[in-house]
């Protein structure tokens, strides 16, 4: 041992017999010195004994001949190369060249052992990783902190739930998986280290640097989770590091800035902080990183951060505990250690303390001088240097690195950013959102008929999403107004009101009310049934001292677009609420509770891997919808899929009309002609048929007395449906109104509405208010086809409209409102759409040069439907795709839908039924079927138990009971003109059709 200045050894002694006496005296710490210098020879640090009495994880395990690369590694460095090895130093891909050079320099000249990356992009910093190992004599240790994803540090990548929405989370095989994706990806980016996950249990709900980065503040909900995290990464091949031992969940300083203090005894830290770590060490943690703290019950000197104590690192963390792994510093340039000593001087002590490996060192030539004199003095030997750098030699070997590989650039983007990711993100969404409040079960909303729902947004987040998500469910309409007076006078008429208060994930610190955002709230809460949605950290609810004027209170943690998506579904029971709070409220709340809500089967949304579809072959519909599109088979189109309940692919494309500069939305309402059919006519007709009104043998003269006498009158209710009945399949009604120029006739047509011209046919076309009896005189007299067999024919539902209006008293548009549109909150659904919305949301059919002499937009396209005044069996209702699929999964689920029946299994049974395949004739009773030989409405890869409708402006509806598909189709290929009907030669609908279910995962 070297000579050393005794008069420093002296102080030494001094100050810790100082320290002791004052520790004892005020009864501020109960820490134990388990080791004062005595003598000169007690400077020497020793590396930590093995304790004998744990047996070392599996995973720290070397085999014979990693043991064997080690020491030969070892055994060839320099004394300069085994202090580089200690060395992890910040390193940028958002930099200039000057940046990259410096790091250049202390691989080549420093020997560090590894880098940390910050800010930059993925594919950057691929290629500096790159370029640095191969400037490596040994591979370098590449790390980054991805915590909720590489989106931590780098751009273009994914962000995944921040740890307090995952502390609601109660499945734990999802958190797992989460470790797993976000292994696999710092894997793919060449990384060997995700300084991840915080096992700090955040209970001080104003601490400024944990908060949403803890799990929360139950030691067993932090410890389950972090071994769910630990064991996902580590089965990737990544290493997880524990962080920031000994525990920085009750500080209120930010160790960025200062050196927060844990006032905690050893023995509250012990059964409560360090619970994550002795179980995370009982899996396998890699590596912890040792915090910037002042603990005066571990350390006794004062405000002597933990990060470069001896009792913590060594005594502490590695004897008592019996930690094995690699033992990281914090950053050594925050503030919370720089500014306790000089540059190089901290690095020292940090080493001394125990640490293997000095992580973001402000300068290393400078720290790497300081150990040397170190060296030189004997503050440390040649067997402590030996086991940090074998320890960090022998991770290297387990992390792959002995048989280094650069990182493949190919395809680097498209592989971090997987859809399984979002897939995921769903998932954790809707087991992490939580419900603390549901008086009088206000959620989820039902009986939607009764309901005038408002919607009003508090804060400075984006809301789109959620505000479009709660608008598929039904007509939400937001409200606003600076003026809190006027604002509750426009919500005295709403029977609930839906605030959202939204806080973008950025401003996750910064997430609390304003003052007048509260009254606010307080004055809304107090006159109305309200539901209020906090899409930022739960701790915002503590601002609320009173929630009895809350009917409803959700919690959904963040403010991006699938958290949104899915808190509407909770709003509206297509999921049932399963969080659980991380972190307490007050008195209000406390941690782990969380309401179960009903869950309805309506519709909801996520991603194709969660209902068992690719989304790679999804993605190609969209080939065939541009292909349309750019081969002028149709101005615009809207499409959806949706598979077991949940809706995973709703686009639009194209536009309105191919000069329209408008691009089409999903909200934007098609004619979808057919479909009439079995949007309107036929449920109306089952539900007649339900309530016993009729049956399958009914002869339709008794159904519409009109039709005694005729040549129809014992065609029975099946054949009818079935287009076995012998009927034409239509007639031009409209040309024995207009001239032979194509032009309206003046005894049948006025420009203006008078008291017997009142149904409107187009704009300043109105047509005589007797005529929808001459055409249904027209169908009874007209001719029956000479041989029975299949005719399609718009008769039938023309004469089921007839049925339905003379039996039930109402008009069929009417009795569809009532009965299924308004309940099933498709308030997108309607005939005659410009008497209710806006003529920019419609969207136009043709340019009608024959008839009406006018561009055909919100009028029904159907010559005939537009004569009975736009309400027709046959054609008439506009609609949009999420609309029409919400009757479909009604029909899917056998009359169901919302947890309603609205008629029975064996109803849609019966009409589901091919009664005259045998005959050739595919038709169910009502609904289209696939075919029976090589021609027909689908793919030909549908089931036989599936069923639909197509429609001759160029829509399809169709649902397969036996995958649980519903596939929605919407177009106008009628604009201008309806001549050419591509889109049905070349099998656009029935080609997107069959890539549906080529996207089913066998």
């Amino acid at each position: 041992m070297k000579n050393i200045d005794i008069r420093n050894y002296f102080l030494y002694v001094l100050f810790f017999f100082v320290a002791s006496c004052v520790g004892t005296k005020n009864n501020k710490s109960n820490v134990v010195l388990t080791h004062i210098p005595t003598t000169v020879s007690d400077f020497k640090i020793e590396e930590p004994k093995e304790d004998k009495s744990k047996e070392e994880t599996a995973l720290f395990k070397l085999a014979p001949q990693g043991v064997k690369w080690v020491d030969s590694i070892y055994s060839g460095l320099s004394f300069d190369e085994k202090l580089g090895q200690l060395f992890m130093v910040a390193a940028y891909s958002n930099k200039d060249n000057y940046h990259v050079n410096a790091i250049d320099r202390l691989i080549t000249e420093n020997k560090i052992g590894g880098l940390i990356f910050f800010q930059g992009g993925p594919l950057r910093q691929a290629k500096l990783t790159n370029r640095y190992q191969a400037k490596s004599k040994i591979p370098l240790f590449v790390g980054i902190d991805a915590e909720w994803g590489l989106s931590m540090r780098l751009d273009s990548t994914y962000t995944y739930p921040y740890n307090m929405t995952l502390g609601a989370v109660q499945d734990m095989a999802l958190i797992e998986k989460l470790g797993n994706q976000l292994g696999e990806q710092s894997k793919r980016m060449g990384l060997q280290f995700n300084f991840a996950p915080v096992l700090d249990i955040n209970t001080n709900p104003k601490n400024p640097i944990i908060g949403f980065r803890s799990f929360g503040e139950d030691k067993n909900n932090v410890t389950d989770r972090a071994v769910a995290i630990i064991k996902g990464v580590q089965a990737s091949g990544i290493f997880a590091t524990g962080k920031h031992f000994p525990g920085h969940g009750d500080t209120d300083t930010d160790s960025h800035k200062s050196l927060p203090t844990v006032n905690f005894s050893k023995e509250r830290l012990e059964t409560t902080e360090f619970v994550p770590y002795q179980k995370t060490f009982d899996v396998g943690l890699a590596s912890v990183m040792v915090a910037h703290l002042n603990v005066p019950s571990l350390e006794p000197r004062p405000r002597y951060p933990s990060s470069i104590s001896y009792n913590v690192v060594t005594n502490v963390l590695q004897k008592e505990l019996g930690f094995k792994g690699l033992i990281f510093t914090d950053a050594l340039n925050m503030k919370a250690v720089s500014t306790y000593k000089k540059t190089g001087e901290v690095d020292l002590d940090a080493f001394l303390a125990g640490n293997d490996i000095l992580l973001f060192p402000e300068n290393v030539p400078v720290a790497l001088e300081a150990l040397k004199k170190a060296y030189q003095d004997s503050l440390f030997t040649d067997e402590r240097l030996e086991f940090s750098v074998k320890k960090i030699l022998k991770f290297k070997y387990l992390a792959g690195l002995h048989l280094y590989q650069p990182v493949v650039l190919d395809h680097l983007y498209q592989d971090i950013n997987s859809s399984k990711n979002e897939a995921l993100e769903y998932q954790l969404y809707e087991n992490a959102i939580t419900v603390v409040k549901n008086e009088g079960a206000i959620l989820p909303i039902k009986n939607l008929e009764n309901q005038k729902i408002a919607y009003v947004k508090i804060g400075d987040g984006s809301n789109s999403t959620f505000l479009t998500t709660l608008k598929k469910y039904a007509d939400v309409v937001e409200v606003s107004d600076v003026n809190i007076d006027s604002l509750q006078l426009k919500l005295k008429e709403y029977s609930t009101v839906i605030v959202g208060y939204h806080k973008t994930d950025a401003a996750f610190k910064d997430h609390d009310f304003t003052s007048n955002q509260l009254w606010k709230l307080a004055v809304i809460a107090k006159n109305n049934n309200v539901i209020l949605d906090v899409f930022t950290s739960p701790y915002v609810l503590n601002q609320i001292s009173d929630f009895s004027g809350l009917k409803g209170v959700v919690v959904s943690y963040q403010n991006n677009a699938i958290a949104q998506e899915v808190s509407a579904e909770l709003i509206f029971g297509a999921i049932t609420a399963k969080g659980k709070l991380p972190v307490s409220i007050a008195n209000n709340f406390k941690v782990n509770f969380g309401l179960t809500t009903e869950k309805l089967n309506v519709l909801g949304f996520t991603a194709p891997e969660n209902v068992g579809m690719n989304p790679l072959v999804l993605a190609k519909i969209d080939n065939l919808a541009n292909k349309a599109i750019n081969g002028r088979m149709t101005p615009g189109l809207q499409i959806l899929v949706a598979r077991k309940g949940k809706v995973i692919y709703q686009k639009s494309f194209g536009n309105p009309t191919y000069d329209s500069p408008v691009k089409v939305t999903n909200t934007n309402l098609y004619d979808v002609a057919s479909l009439t059919k079995i949007l309107s006519t036929l449920p109306n007709a089952m539900l007649q048929y339900d309530h016993q009104k009729l049956n399958m043998e009914t002869r339709l003269d008794s159904m519409l007395p009109i039709f005694k006498n005729s040549n129809k009158a014992d065609i029975h209710f099946k054949e009818l449906l079935s287009h076995y009945a012998r009927l034409q399949a239509w007639i031009p009604f409209y040309k024995a109104t207009i001239d032979k120029d194509g032009s309206p006739l003046d005894q049948y047509y006025k420009k203006n509405a008078e008291p017997n011209f009142n149904i409107k046919v187009a704009d300043s076309l109105y047509l005589r208010s007797d005529y929808d009896d001459t055409i249904m005189k027209i169908i009874v007299d007209s001719k029956l086809l000479p041989q029975k067999k299949y005719k399609y024919s718009d008769f039938t539902f023309m004469i089921l409209k007839e049925y339905l209006e003379k039996t039930t008293g109402k008009k069929l548009d009417v009795l569809s409102t009532e009965n299924f549109y308004k309940p099933l909150g498709t308030y997108n659904t309607m005939y005659n759409p410009l008497n209710k919305v806006a003529r920019d949301r419609v969207i136009p059919s043709e340019i009608d040069t024959y008839f009406r002499h006018q561009v055909i937009q919100g009028y029904v396209h159907d010559m005939g439907a537009a004569m009975e005044g736009g309400v027709a069996g046959h054609a008439g209702v506009f609609s949009n795709s999420m609309d029409v699929a919400k009757i479909m999964q009604l029909y899917l689920q056998k009359g169901n839908y919302g947890n309603r029946q609205y008629f029975s299994e064996k109803t849609f049974d019966d009409f589901n039924t091919c009664y005259f395949c045998a005959e050739g004739n595919r038709r169910g009773v009502g609904f289209d079927k696939p075919q029976l030989g090589t021609s027909g409405p689908t793919c030909g890869c549908a089931s036989m138990t599936s069923f639909g409708h197509t429609g001759f402006t160029g829509t399809m509806a169709w649902a397969d009971p036996e995958q649980e598909i519903v596939y929605v189709f919407l177009s106008n290929r009628t604009f201008p003109s309806e001549a050419a009907n591509r889109l049905s030669k070349e099998n656009i609908r029935e080609d997107i059709q069959e890539l549906i279910y080529d996207a089913i995962v066998k």
